[in-house]
């Protein structure tokens, strides 16, 4: 099988080819050792992905890592310290955000 086609700055072409595996290659490549939040967060981009077409905002990711997981605000750049659209968009197998917030 042929690995997903990435763009310059490492986001996939298409995130319909994304896939778990790949995320793990891509977190490792990032310096990311994912846990069961990562993938919350991970899943959860995903889920809005592929229901809307588009990057999620920051803020809706912090809202549900606070919500179901029992997580602070801060919680996400814990995870991903090196930026959300730097890491965790990248690791979801997301096209890079055109604007973003960080809640």
């Amino acid at each position: 099988m042929q690995k997903p086609e990435t763009d310059a700055e490492g986001y996939l072409i298409d995130p319909a080819e994304w896939t778990e595996d790949w995320a793990r290659d891509k977190a490792r490549e990032l310096g990311v050792e994912l846990n069961d939040d990562h993938w919350a967060a991970i899943r959860f981009l995903r889920a809005f992905q592929e229901e809307h077409q588009v990057s999620l905002d920051a803020r809706f990711i912090m809202r549900h890592l606070t919500e179901t997981r029992g997580a602070g605000r801060n919680r996400l750049f814990e995870l991903f310290p090196y930026g959300y659209p730097g890491q965790a968009c990248k690791i979801a197998g997301m096209k890079r955000p055109r604007i973003w917030s960080t809640g």
